[in-house]
């Protein structure tokens, strides 16, 4: 059988594989199909692409946003589309520059808080990459701050800590739509990380429906199959496709690999075929 992964990371976010070398491994995974998913941006698809080129991997443009929901951050999945759209590309920019005034106050923060960071720093380390929380973390271990990437979260920048700050996002209906609009497949990504209660969770399924979502990622790298039979139940109920990934970070999320997640993910090319299917619809 064909195994597939929808939901991996590259360099171009917080990731710790470039895209070359995601698809490198891709391919010494044996797997048939990987869509690169970084954060707000696109900007690794041409590389993934190229090093794909007159392989056996088939490389699917992809995009995880980070939305918001009635205070609850919610992460919608975009697949095979037409990135290079230039309104598409044009929202993507937005989304950026909300992360670049965020990411300009929490340095300040930090500073205040004793750390010596600058953006010119932050810069050196990390390039042009689509900084997230995980990249303020990986400073912060590299420079001696903190024992353990998790102690980023625990004292500094988690949801209730000193130098976290909250950001401007768009909806996830809007990412939804904006996914459509250029022929992709939207996903609600790993939605028990949401810790939503279930009426809530099944009223945003709903309203994501009526947007266009297509799929909800039930097969993923800490789901126990409890966790996974819930969100199949989610996905029947609401006529939904399912959809899998591993969201592979490379040495970012070192529990987690390519492909099989912690060891007992598989996702079978099928489930592409069945969201492609469910687009055309």
């Amino acid at each position: 059988m064909n195994y597939i992964d929808l939901h991996t990371h590259s360099t171009c976010s917080d990731g710790t594989f470039s895209p070359s070398e995601l698809v490198a491994y891709a391919l010494k995974k044996g797997l048939a199909a990987i869509a690169l998913t970084d954060h707000d941006t696109v900007a690794g698809l041409d590389e993934a692409f190229r090093s794909a080129r007159g392989t056996s991997l088939e490389v699917l443009s992809g995009i995880e946003f980070s939305t918001e929901y009635h205070g609850k951050d919610i992460h919608i999945l975009g697949l095979d589309f037409n990135y290079k759209d230039p309104l598409f590309l044009s929202e993507i920019r937005r989304f950026q520059e909300s992360r670049d005034v965020r990411n300009k106050k929490m340095i300040d923060k930090l500073r205040l808080h004793g750390i010596d960071i600058t953006w010119e720093s932050m810069e050196e380390a990390f390039g042009d990459a689509v900084w997230t929380r995980a990249h303020f973390a990986r400073y912060l271990k590299d420079h001696g701050y903190i024992q353990e990437l998790s102690d980023a979260f625990a004292l500094y920048i988690g949801d209730s800590c000193p130098c976290f700050v909250p950001r401007e996002k768009v909806t996830p209906v809007q990412a939804v739509r904006l996914v459509r609009r250029v022929g992709g497949i939207p996903v609600l990504a790993h939605p028990l990380q949401y810790h939503l209660p279930d009426t809530d969770m099944a009223a945003l399924i709903q309203e994501l429906k009526e947007a266009g979502l297509i799929g909800i990622e039930a097969l993923y790298s800490t789901h126990s199959p409890l966790d996974e039979e819930r969100v199949r139940h989610m996905a029947l109920r609401s006529h939904l496709c399912l959809s899998g990934g591993s969201d592979f970070h490379g040495s970012n999320k070192p529990a987690i690999d390519l492909g099989c997640g912690k060891g007992n993910l598989r996702i079978p090319y099928e489930i592409l075929k069945t969201l492609r299917e469910a687009r055309m619809q």
